[in-house]
């Protein structure tokens, strides 16, 4: 089948908020068909507007009612709002491709990143919620899948280099004040995170749990594993803050059953779907979050030999993530579910 050409109905759950706003402007920038478009956020939002296609579209409250006639829900708006709405949407009919980390884990919601896991949207039907996975598990098992294909992946290291945008735009904004601050010789007083980020690095994103990891950490272990269907795979996760706006990094190190050399794992990556290889080292040519940030691509770079390991590759993975990570993943799922799906 293909996208219905006489549209989807479609609503955006957190529409004002950052991701929101990118999951509009990616309906538009692809071209997916939308019949209607409703804009959903909290009654503070609620009146503003935002364009879409040329006209502007007003935002609604969010209530139990806002889903009536509604066929698919793009929601970003925090997991506790998901968790309240989620099931008010699928009660009205619609499929709820949910952003949050409030369904990801639980066993009859699929995890789906279109170019690793497409076949698992079949099982939407025993909620009707599809979960976007987190951002930097996404970029990560993009670049990973053809290499877990090839010669199966047993281990995987991974520390991140993630941008404050992964923390709202408050955030954003607490970056561009404290670097200001800094630069003028005034005292920085953190808000958002527990540290200053300006010229600073955290090794701390989300709450520290009892083994020592935080969420997000593990985060990364659970999603990775149920992505590429795999419960075997061993991952240690080491997530940081950066002082940047846009743009999470990733140094990967992973090792394999089989060999596999970094010129055939190069190979694999040129070829693999929504994946951009930039390694030429003595040319100075790796992936970097500014310029991977406003674009769509998993960006590799630094392919080689892990010497830590007897079949093991490092690598550099880089991606913006609010955009693949978040928007774009979104309607792609969208695009798969209303191709091979949605009558």
């Amino acid at each position: 089948m293909g996208l219905r050409a006489s549209g989807y109905r479609v609503a955006v759950m957190g529409a004002t908020g950052a991701v929101g706003n990118e999951m509009v402007r990616v309906l538009e920038e692809r071209g997916f068909p939308v019949a209607s478009l409703k804009l959903l956020a909290s009654i503070r939002s609620a009146g503003s507007t935002i364009e879409f296609r040329g006209a502007d579209v007003r935002v609604e409250e969010l209530t139990d009612r806002s889903f009536d006639g509604v066929e698919i829900v793009l929601a970003s708006a925090g997991a506790s709002v998901s968790q309240r709405f989620a099931p008010a949407a699928a009660a009205a009919g619609a499929v709820i491709i949910d952003n949050t980390s409030a369904f990801r884990m639980e066993p009859d919601v699929p995890l789906v990143v279109p170019e690793v896991n497409p076949h698992a949207i079949a099982d939407y039907p025993k909620r009707r919620i599809i979960a976007n996975p987190n951002c930097s598990t996404i970029q990560m098992v993009v670049a990973l899948k053809p290499l877990h294909d090839a010669a199966r992946i047993k281990r995987i290291i991974v520390d991140t280099y993630q941008s404050t945008s992964g923390a709202g735009k408050r955030a954003m904004e607490e970056l561009e004040s404290q670097t200001a601050d800094r630069l003028n010789g005034r005292e920085v007083l953190p808000k958002i995170f527990p540290h200053p980020i300006a010229f600073n690095c955290l090794p701390h994103i989300d709450s520290f749990l009892d083994n020592g990891y935080t969420k997000e950490e593990m985060k990364m272990v659970n999603e990775t594993r149920k992505i590429l269907e795999d419960p075997s795979i061993l991952v240690s996760a080491t997530t940081v803050r950066v002082p940047v706006f846009y743009g999470h990094s990733e140094a990967v190190h992973i090792e394999t059953e089989r060999p596999l050399s970094p010129a055939d794992a190069r190979k694999l990556l040129e070829n693999a779907p929504g994946v951009e290889v930039v390694d030429e080292p003595a040319e100075k040519r790796y992936p970097t979050a500014i310029d991977a940030a406003g674009t769509d691509p998993v960006y590799v770079g630094r392919i080689r030999q892990d010497l830590a390991f007897e079949n093991g590759l490092a690598m550099w993975i880089v991606s913006d993530n609010i955009r693949k990570g978040a928007a774009l993943n979104a309607v792609q799922i969208a695009e798969c579910l209303g191709r091979d799906y949605l009558s």
